[in-house]
């Protein structure tokens, strides 16, 4: 296994690289406007690092947001190119998941905000139960002001840049600020080789793609820009 793991939905343009055993590779630039600019080299650089070619990559997994609707796109066009030019499979994985899993992976248990910058003075927001095994969401994303959301949520300790934007709303911050392409390619190798637990503490038997989440934008709102409305027919001459 080489999976390429992609995420564009937050400040940072994350690539990695997984064996199936460990993150091997991960390159990541940090700017809110240059998704585009800044995504191939990474990839490149990334496979540079293990000498790898293009056509050594067996699966890719990219970052479905919620994010911003230009960078987010980017990510999973490029991810959807980069699968079907090699003929390997493509999923998507909900990009807050992957900073809770950053964040399980740091040792932090319990429960867990995570607000990710949304623009218009808006964050995105999901909450998270960190246990032994996993870090499991508990409430889907949603996006709102910071100071909007839910009392409770927003005394949790959060992670994403929404503490950082919104300290008054957010006092309780945690790294990581942004997502991670080497943990959202262990958390889409986790979810590939380990099955999740049934309720009765027994394993299931599920469908490679179980655990993933298609590959549909998470928008949670309308784009910036849209087509504009088709122009009326001329009744002149």
């Amino acid at each position: 296994m080489l999976l390429l793991a992609i995420d564009t939905s937050t400040t940072a343009i994350t690539v990695a690289l997984h064996d199936g055993t460990s993150v091997v590779a991960e390159d990541t630039t940090l700017d809110a406007r240059a998704h585009a600019e800044h995504l191939a080299p990474g990839i490149s650089r990334a496979l540079g690092q293990v000498g790898a070619e293009p056509g050594d990559v067996t699966d890719v997994v990219v970052g479905i947001g919620p994010g911003p609707f230009t960078g987010l796109r980017v990510g999973i066009v490029s991810a959807r190119t980069f699968a079907f030019a090699l003929g390997v499979p493509v999923r998507g994985l909900t990009s807050l998941d992957a900073i809770a899993h950053e964040a399980w992976l740091g040792g932090h248990r319990g429960d867990l905000l995570v607000a990710t910058d949304a623009r218009r003075k808006e964050v995105y927001a999901a909450a998270y139960v960190l246990d032994d095994a996993r870090a499991q969401r508990s409430q889907d994303p949603v996006v709102a002001r910071a100071a909007e959301l839910d009392e409770q949520l927003r005394a949790l300790p959060t992670a994403g840049r929404g503490p950082l934007l919104y300290p008054d709303a957010l006092p309780h911050a945690l790294a990581p600020l942004d997502v991670s392409g080497g943990a959202l390619a262990d958390l889409a190798v986790r979810r590939l080789v380990e099955p999740p637990c049934a309720a009765d503490g027994e394993l299931q038997q599920v469908d490679p793609a179980h655990g993933f989440d298609g590959l549909e934008p998470l928008y949670l709102r309308r784009p910036d820009v849209s087509p504009a409305p088709a122009a009326a027919k001329s009744t002149l001459g």
